[in-house]
């Protein structure tokens, strides 16, 4: 089984947890281009799945590929730079913003924390700020910016928006979109199937542990042939 474009290839994997298969016998293929985002039942394995993709989760059995390569040979914080990981409650640190930005990336400065910030629409003005002071939504995006200023291929997202309001939701949907644009692949955990027709270009769907399917979704302005 082969990645596609720098994507994810989960060849037989398998989870287990006390006896339980969180996966079983998991394949697919995720394209490493635009935002898949991944669907299921509660319980199906979404989140385990993201985790498999930067080593957080380790499987029984079967591989799991990035660009070809099987993840369990290659450095953890190695891979965590080049797949960065945003979980559903935002994690601000105590201190600034620039706080915040330097425990990922602490050799950065102005104009690459400002480039972060502006890819999740926010800018340079924000960085004195008090990280534990802000609103959900706000510091949900400097979480995500806390990640891109490591500059990774691929960010994986489970359920970031799920306790923000929908306005603070959207703002972060179009950031997300706009990271897919620049060429940052992106796997969105999600349960908000309108969600999933807003931001996704197709959607790997998981049913107790296995696959169930990846199909595209199609846009007027962006059709995408069947990804299989």
């Amino acid at each position: 089984m082969n990645s596609d474009g720098g994507g994810f290839a989960f060849d037989q994997v398998v989870v287990e947890r006390g006896g339980v298969r969180a996966l079983d016998h998991f394949s697919a293929t995720v394209p490493g281009r635009g935002v898949t985002a991944v669907s299921g039942p509660s319980g199906s394995g979404k989140s385990t799945l993201l985790r498999l993709c930067n080593r957080l989760e380790v499987p029984a059995s079967g591989r799991v590929l990035l660009d070809g390569h099987d993840v369990a040979g290659l450095d953890p914080l190695r891979l965590r730079r080049r797949v960065g990981m945003v979980f559903q409650k935002p994690t601000p640190f105590p201190g600034t913003v620039a706080d915040n930005l330097r425990t990922a990336a602490p050799d950065a400065g102005p104009g690459r924390m400002d480039e972060a910030l502006r890819r999740v629409a926010l800018d340079g003005s924000w960085l004195n700020r008090d990280a534990t002071g802000l609103s959900g939504g706000e510091a949900q995006r400097v979480c995500v910016a806390r990640t891109l200023i490591t500059r990774p291929e691929v960010l994986l997202l489970d359920e970031p928006t799920s306790a923000l309001d929908t306005d603070a939701a959207r703002v972060l949907e179009d950031a997300v979109r706009r990271l897919a644009a620049d060429g940052v692949a992106v796997l969105w955990v999600s349960h908000d199937m309108a969600q999933v027709e807003r931001v996704a270009d197709r959607v790997l769907r998981i049913d107790r542990g296995r696959c169930a399917g990846l199909q595209p979704i199609t846009r007027p302005s962006q059709p995408e042939e069947m990804t299989g």
